[in-house]
């Protein structure tokens, strides 16, 4: 299977487990999204994820998704940044979610971290999602 945007497929399979309700999701495998895998897990938006090998090739993320009181605790999970159109934000001009309450995944030249986190380091760079 040949994804123009692997990231928003992972966002949208993180979603639609939700709505139904399931206690984990398996999404395909990239450095990148263990990357957005271990923000999420640190930012406390889910309870753990587990890289596991089905094939020499072929590797899947295994997210166990967070409820708190029978509601998930991600409410919005939204790409900003995609392949068709690009997003980037100097350190003034990074998104504030929910004024603090959410974080903004950003691409910087030290790596994925939250839009907190870039702002200390003083770094701009690609918005990749926004999670609240």
């Amino acid at each position: 299977m040949n994804l123009t945007d692997p990231i928003a497929d992972m966002l949208t399979r993180i979603r639609n487990a939700q709505g139904m309700g399931k206690p984990n999701v398996r999404i395909p495998a990239s450095r990148l999204k263990l990357e957005i895998a271990r923000l999420l897990k640190a930012e406390g938006y889910v309870t753990d994820f587990v890289e596991t090998s089905l094939s020499e090739h072929k590797r899947i993320i295994d997210v166990q998704l967070k409820y708190y009181r029978g509601k998930p605790v991600i409410e919005r999970l939204q790409r900003v940044s995609r392949p068709g159109l690009r997003k980037f934000r100097g350190v003034k001009e990074l998104p504030r979610v929910m004024n603090g309450l959410g974080i903004a995944i950003v691409s910087t030249s030290r790596g994925l971290m939250t839009d907190g986190k870039a702002r200390e380091a003083g770094l701009g760079g690609e918005v990749l999602c926004l999670v609240a």
